[in-house]
């Protein structure tokens, strides 16, 4: 059965009014972020066609014009999004299963007469990957770095008598190219650039602030250098330039007579601006340099770039200020993909993303790891986000077969200078990063390596630290290593995951060098899967469709280490000049913890997910990083327990003392302690041991992270809840004031999709979510829901699920945890069809939990009794923490068949070893048609073999719930050889 809800522009506002929780609608932005001097260049994305040649790589020529695999598409454009997931040779998890391939793309174009003696080029924002570009018959030119944008000169080549020109691209992504999902293609904008043979370069304005802190609040002193050429000889013109204030007044001008020639000349001028707005995370006022060329009264080239007035300086031991401001860098790392729309770029989902992250609280953003779009750096700069740039993910040692390693050294150089150059006017900028995690860190070939390019963006841009991000100072470093070595010729270094006292020791040994935290946490969840909360690491789930990860903040791979541990180093560190969150976002690929586990194509560390969604490790640092009162509860589901079972609830808040209510009874206040920081700052934690770092052997806390003012505690309050079905509510209080509330419901059977929609520019972001008959969000929905637009198309579904096989493109799609995603232009009005979950084609077997890839439900039906479910785990050490295999207290398996029969008995072998025990209980259930029931006249005993009977009942489906003998330890859990229906 299939239903029909509609959203309809018209219906926003009512819908805001009438929701719950109304939905955020965002304010206008331009469909496409011009470039820079846009005066001379237009947007070249419209009317291309493109070929997809083959999904292996392997290189070829462009079919001809006539060819029939040519379409139409416009630019920016991914192809690898367009595709299914598939497990075969060209394809990785760590790429999200998606395939690369060859790809060429063909744009015909004439070109007006009066271009005729102009300077005509083509500016590529980036191509993945080892781009090759022809111009009318001829090679003119290719890139390798995905990253990177570059100009190729067409005016020798250009026609401009009216006959066509033709342009060709080709894009080649060898999978694996990235640790992380790419995309493929012309993926960021194209410009066609027409400037007279006098003209500003390209990249050709830089203008600086020097001496802000000595002349603030007075005024500020601009410095604007233009890098122009003359190629058609010699000339003297006027060079002008007009500084305008944020609302677009003119506030400055200054000119001056430059001589140029066919070689580029650099002139520099100096204006004041009296009583400047700054640039600031909180007010991000950008000012606009505008440059002229001009010969007799005639403007020969124009451009214009935005700057913006601000100060920062990081401090070794008071840590990072902005205008003089102390601050922490609250940051994030981001992937450049943008869930759905894959890797095509797009500002307005850009500005989404960074909305998202800042009502989390972030000020910062990390370009992990490679240079960003000009659309993020506008992005940024106009949200008041501060940035750290990246350049590499690798230098000469590679760490994919066909990563950046191949051209390192024949390129690293031009590539460096261009991610300086394309961002050094962008205030939002704070550092530059060499490198991530780079091999070459501990060679002593990396050592000469690392100070060229040191040395290099020095050259470039002396305003901004250089710093690296790096796994290879998780220690002191050895005096005179590779490792020391470069650490000492840098600005600062970003730690990647270490633990509190390496931090220290590395601040001792290393004054003179300002640390922050380039990759902290990198904790795993899935939205809406809850695990163990009582345990500070746990197993991941292997069954197939449910494989997903705890949002208790205790999922850790061996390097990693809680949220909650990276918040309490940082805050606890005045020194430390902040850390960047990995991750902010989901993204396409590097699905840690599963391994090439088809098809696992997202990863679990975001605090969102990709499709934009909240998890709830998004709320635990919005009640560190804000100081709007908030409370939020953990689990989000109050629906899928059982009566009486015990659900640890957490609240995270950042207001002193919380009241827990289930159906108007109270359960309890509970509060943070007051406390405060050695260096006087406040902030708020229980007080009792934690366990969270086996490092720390002494003190009052022994196995507890310990703060250097001798406390140790937990950013959120617990209770310990029996189930019972209605509201639970949160109350946080200050000074016995009510001042946020957060609610969850038990949701009745799903009834209706409720639509709400979120705009952001030329782009609408419609969330459905499967409710009940009182409005209530279904959290284990996962119907198919079937999206249409009327006034444009969809242009992308998500749900935020890692473990789908779901095209990304597909107007189809299944909710988890009750929501769905879809992607529309703006304005146009969307329906969706809701239906019912369809009955397997053949006998399969599901389960709760599966503890092993070996171990999952299929095996318990396959007759082979040497194979078998089981949800036994053992979770890795962590530097932190030890390792840990500890029984769940209670899983369940089921079977499901095409058609309904007759049962009346199960029969089941159990597996009995030092690891697995028989149940304590066994309880068959059957599908009524809309829920899970106990069978009636259950008859039988635990046993390694055993047979359960009952009343016979017709069904396509019977759950068997078991319950751990020994649960919590290492010899309880339960496994089944052979399961008989």
């Amino acid at each position: 059965m299939a239903f029909d809800f509609v959203l309809t522009r018209r219906q926003v506002i009512a819908l805001a009014a009438a929701a719950t929780t109304a939905p955020v609608v965002l304010g206008g932005a331009p469909r496409a972020v011009a470039a820079p001097g846009s005066r001379r260049s237009v947007d070249f994305g419209g009317d291309w066609r493109f070929s997809l040649l083959n999904t292996t790589g392997e290189d070829a020529q462009p079919p001809a014009p006539e060819d029939p695999s040519w379409r139409a598409v416009d630019l920016p454009h991914d192809w690898s999004i367009e595709l299914d997931p598939v497990d075969d040779e060209f394809t990785t998890g760590g790429t999200g299963f998606l395939p690369g391939g060859l790809g060429w793309y063909r744009k015909t174009f004439t070109l007006p007469p009066e271009t005729a003696g102009k300077r005509i080029s083509v500016e590529f924002d980036g191509v993945y990957m080892d781009s090759e570009i022809f111009f009318n018959g001829a090679r003119v030119g290719a890139h390798p770095y995905g990253y990177t944008g570059f100009a190729i000169e067409l005016t020798e080549l250009a026609r401009t008598d009216g006959s066509e020109n033709e342009l060709l691209v080709k894009a080649r992504n060898q999978v694996p190219s990235s640790r992380w999902y790419s995309g493929s293609g012309i993926y960021r904008d194209v410009h066609l650039v027409v400037t007279d043979p006098v003209h500003v370069l390209r990249h050709g304005i830089t203008v600086t602030t020097p001496g802000l802190a000595e002349s603030l609040p007075g005024h500020a002193t601009v410095h604007v250098d233009t890098t122009a050429v003359a190629e058609s000889g010699a000339k003297r013109v006027e060079l002008t330039v007009v500084l305008r204030d944020p609302g677009g007044a003119e506030v400055a001008r200054a000119t001056t007579p430059a001589d140029l020639a066919p070689q580029p000349r650099t002139f520099g001028l100096d204006l004041r601006l009296d009583a400047p707005q700054l640039w600031s995370v909180a007010s991000p006022a950008l000012h606009t340099a505008e440059v002229s060329l001009s010969l007799g009264g005639t403007v020969l080239d124009s451009t214009d770039i935005p700057f913006g007035v601000r100060w920062f300086a990081f401090d070794t031991e008071r840590g990072f200020s902005l205008n003089g401001e102390p601050m922490k860098l609250q940051g994030v790392n981001l992937h450049h993909d943008l869930g759905a729309l894959g890797a095509a770029t797009s500002y307005d989902a850009i500005v989404r993303q960074l909305r998202t992250m800042r009502s989390m609280g972030i000020n910062a953003v990390r370009t992990s790891h490679n240079p960003p779009s000009p659309q993020l750096l506008r992005a940024a700069e106009r949200e008041g986000v501060l940035l750290q740039v990246e350049a590499f993910d690798c230098w000469r040692t590679g760490k994919t077969d066909h990563d950046y390693h191949r051209f390192f050294d024949e390129h690293s150089d031009a590539d460096l200078t261009e991610m300086v150059e394309a961002a050094k006017n962008c205030p939002a900028v704070i550092m530059w990063s060499i490198g991530n995690e780079i091999p070459d860190f501990t060679s002593p070939a990396g050592v000469p390596i690392a100070r060229r390019l040191v040395d290099r963006v020095r050259a470039l841009d002396p305003t901004r630290p250089v710093v690296i991000g790096s796994d290879k100072h998780r220690s002191v470093p050895a005096d005179g290593s590779p490792q020391d070595e470069i650490l000492r010729m840098l600005d600062g270094v970003g730690l990647n995951y270490n633990n509190a006292s390496s931090v220290d020791e590395l601040h001792a040994k290393y004054p003179q060098v300002f640390l922050f935290e380039s990759e902290s946490s990198s904790e795993t969840s899935t939205r809406g899967v809850y695990d163990s909360p009582h345990q500070l690491n746990t197993g991941e789930n292997h069954t197939p469709g449910k494989r997903g990860t705890s949002s208790y903040d205790n999922n850790l791979s061996p390097w990693t280490y809680s949220g909650e541990y990276g918040l309490k180093k940082d805050r606890d560190r005045a020194f430390f000049a902040g850390q960047f969150l990995w991750s902010g976002i989901d993204y396409i690929g590097e699905p840690t913890p599963y391994s090439d586990v088809f098809p696992v194509k997202a990863s679990f560390f975001g605090a969102v997910d990709t499709a934009g969604f909240a998890k709830d490790q998004y709320h635990l640092f919005r009640s560190q990083w804000t100081r709007e009162p908030m409370v939020h509860l953990v689990p989000m589901n109050w629906t899928d327990h059982r009566p009486g079972e015990p659900v640890t609830v957490w609240a995270h808040s950042n207001v002193p003392t919380v009241e827990l209510l289930l159906n108007g009874r109270s359960l309890g206040e509970r509060s943070f302690d007051r406390k405060t920081t050695t260096d006087g700052r406040e902030y708020l934690e229980t007080t009792e041991p934690t366990g969270d770092d086996k490092t720390v052997t002494d003190g009052p806390f022994p196995g507890s992270y310990t703060s250097p003012n001798g406390s140790a505690g937990k950013l959120h309050l617990t209770w310990e809840v029996p189930f019972e079905p209605g509201e639970l509510v949160a109350v946080a209080k200050r000074d016995g004031a009510e001042v946020a509330r957060d609610v969850v419901r038990t949701a009745g059977p799903a009834a209706e999709v409720r639509l709400s929609r979120e705009d952001v520019g030329a782009l609408s972001f419609v969330t459905a979510e499967v409710v009940d008959v009182d409005g209530v969000l279904v959290p284990s929905a996962e119907h198919e829901l079937t999206f249409t637009a009327t006034g444009g198309e969809v242009l992308g579904t998500d749900n935020g699920k890692q473990d789908s096989a779901e095209n990304y493109r597909s107007a189809t799609r299944k909710a988890f945890g009750g929501k769905a995603l879809a992607i529309v232009p703006a304005g146009a009005d969307v329906r969706v069809t809701m239906a019912g979950s369809a009955r397997p084609a053949e006998t399969t077997a599901d389960a709760s939990y599966s503890g092993s890839a070996d171990t999952v439900p299929a095996a318990m039906i396959d007759g082979d009794l040497a194979t078998g479910w089981s949800n036994h785990y053992v979770k890795e050490a962590t530097g932190l923490l030890p390792a840990i295999s500890a029984a769940h207290a209670r899983d369940w398996v089921s079977i499901a068949w095409p058609e309904p029969r007759r049962v009346g008995a199960v029969e089941l072998t159990f597996t009995v070893d030092t690891a697995h025990a028989v149940p304590a209980s066994i309880e068959v259930r059957y599908w009524d048609g809309s829920r899970f029931v106990p069978v009636r006249g259950q008859s039988g005993e635990p046993a390694a073999t055993t047979r359960i009977t009952f009343e016979p009942v017709t069904t396509d489906r019977v759950r068997i719930e078991l319950t751990s003998a020994n649960p919590g330890a290492e010899d309880g859990f339960l496994g089944i050889g052979e399961l008989l229906v």
